[in-house]
């Protein structure tokens, strides 16, 4: 008798249901087997584990048909959730203390991104008089969305530099192509964005970086310590009717993670579909050699991380500034606990 065979009689001759063994999860009876998973901008890095899950067959693994819809920015795919068009959100950590100080009950399941990993660069023909957040006054700054975790992070930057966000305009520039024709065309001065389109920049020389927060070190420089990014989430009124069904979505999602702890740059280029690549597939992998180390590991939100997330928006957010959000609701632990043994 091999291992899964053994766990899954031993909890069966405990009259344990199926929820409680590694091995016997994908056995428990669906509620939802059939999901829709809203997400802003899936080719980014940013979202890496969600295209992983999807191509390495993790969701059909766990039973489930996912279909995914991708918006321009992760303040769209919240909306939808708010809206009912999508059951769960490959979103920003931050989401969810927003929606608990609104009294929205939003809570992630599992960590997808340790650091933001997000970077802020200039347009190269200024980096000689925009030297850091300080001189963003007057600028126009290109960010995934208006409200998007692109724009909380420039605005956070100004905050820190002694600048209100309203010190500059704000412009959506998309996820992909779109936000480096931005900047190759003149359209905007500064762009908060992500993996692969800032490797893109990079690479072509467009730009200078003046924040980047795809490694601990940058992280630490600007939040003075962890700084959670994407998650798993959902309204707690899905988790409470579909336990099974979210174990199965943090099951695929730790798995993901872990094929990601174990990867190369070559091994992601091959299993992301050809457009990610922007055009430059070694572009591309050195994006990913940037980003790899920005992953979570254990899809667990650190306390400190948590914290250190809503210091930012209260330093932000004049509405949150006097809030008292029990951050214990924003993220449930269990699914990705279980997910781990």
């Amino acid at each position: 008798m091999d291992r899964r065979q053994f766990v899954i009689s031993a909890a069966a001759s405990l009259g344990l249901p199926a929820t409680f063994s590694g091995a016997a999860r994908a056995q428990a009876k669906l509620e939802k087997p059939s999901i829709v998973l809203g997400v802003g901008g899936k080719t980014l890095l940013y979202y890496l584990p969600l295209t992983i899950a999807e191509r390495q067959g993790f969701f059909k693994e766990q039973g489930l048909a996912v279909e995914i819809q991708d918006f321009g920015g992760g303040s769209k795919s919240l909306q939808s959730l708010i809206g009912g068009s999508v059951d769960c959100v490959t979103g920003a950590y931050e989401h969810t203390i927003r929606m608990q100080a609104k009294g929205q009950d939003i809570r992630a399941v599992t960590e997808l991104g340790r650091f933001p990993a997000i970077v802020i660069c200039v347009r190269k023909d200024l980096a000689g008089k925009v030297k850091s957040a300080a001189d963003f006054k007057g600028l126009k700054i290109g960010v995934t969305a208006p409200g998007s975790s692109t724009y909380i992070m420039a605005a956070y930057a100004m905050n820190k530099a002694g600048l209100k966000p309203s010190d500059a305009s704000f412009i959506g520039v998309g996820s992909g192509a779109s936000a480096v024709a931005a900047m190759k065309r003149g359209d905007i001065d500064v762009i908060s964005h992500l993996e692969p389109v800032i490797g893109k920049l990079e690479g072509d020389g467009d730009v200078v970086t003046l924040i980047d927060t795809r490694t601990e070190a940058g992280t630490k420089a600007l939040f003075g310590g962890s700084n959670p990014a994407a998650v798993v989430y959902l309204k707690q009124d899905f988790i409470t009717a579909n336990p099974n069904t979210t174990q199965a979505i943090v099951n695929a999602f730790v798995k993901s993670l872990k094929w990601l702890a174990k990867a190369t740059p070559d091994d992601v280029a091959n299993a992301v579909p050809a457009e990610y690549h922007l055009g430059d597939r070694d572009l591309y992998l050195k994006a990913v050699k940037g980003s790899l180390e920005s992953y979570s590991r254990t899809g667990i939100i650190a306390q400190a991380g948590q914290e250190s997330v809503y210091a930012m928006l209260k330093a932000l957010d004049p509405e949150l500034a006097a809030s008292s959000v029990d951050l214990s609701h924003t993220f449930d632990g269990r699914f990705v606990a279980k997910a781990n043994v």
